[in-house]
């Protein structure tokens, strides 16, 4: 099945806020340019992000995503923990989380299912995906949430390469999810 644009993306921004691959680069690259199309305004801060690729190692960036998101990490990668903290109720929200992917026939498999990169892979699957109740509930009311303060644990005039790729995702994220929303 070809995939729309936006699930093209979110599966790039999904790939791009794991552990560093080999074609890392690539996609980040991928990214911007798809985004250039789309959204000018988030490539420019996706262009920041390519920026910071081309002087860093791949050695150096799986360095700074651990630094980043991993080992005593300056934002944690996972939804449920910017809303919930380390609370009953973000176990509640995995479980509701597992019961939507359940129901679409996806799976996190080894990741938490409240990792965004596991649930940018779901809203990808499709657009109607995307426009269920699940899925619009969960951007609106989970991943925009939980996107802002993960952007505020950067603070305004970060250096870090991944306040960047946060930054164009957020404005990615609010402004295809109006125009869906406005087209649907």
């Amino acid at each position: 099945m070809q995939k729309d644009s936006t699930s093209a993306l979110l599966d790039l921004f999904a790939a791009l806020l794991q552990y560093p691959a080999p074609n890392f680069d690539e996609q980040a690259q991928r990214c911007a340019a798809q985004l250039q199309a789309l959204h000018p305004e988030a490539a420019q801060k996706m262009e920041k992000f390519v920026g910071a690729l081309d002087q860093l190692s791949q050695q150096r960036m799986q360095e700074l995503y651990t630094a980043t998101f991993d080992m005593q990490p300056v934002c944690y990668p996972y939804v449920g923990f910017h809303l919930f903290g380390e609370s009953y109720k973000r176990g509640a929200f995995m479980a509701q989380l597992n019961e939507g992917y359940r129901a679409a026939e996806y799976s996190a498999e080894q990741e938490l299912p409240d990792h965004i990169s596991v649930i940018l892979r779901f809203l990808g699957l499709d657009q109607d995906n995307r426009q269920s109740d699940f899925s619009q509930a969960l951007i609106h009311t989970g991943i925009l949430p939980a996107l802002e303060k993960m952007l505020k644990t950067f603070g305004e005039k970060s250096e870090n390469p991944y306040f960047h790729l946060l930054s164009a995702f957020h404005l990615f994220l609010v402004g295809s999810f109006e125009k869906e929303l406005t087209h649907a």
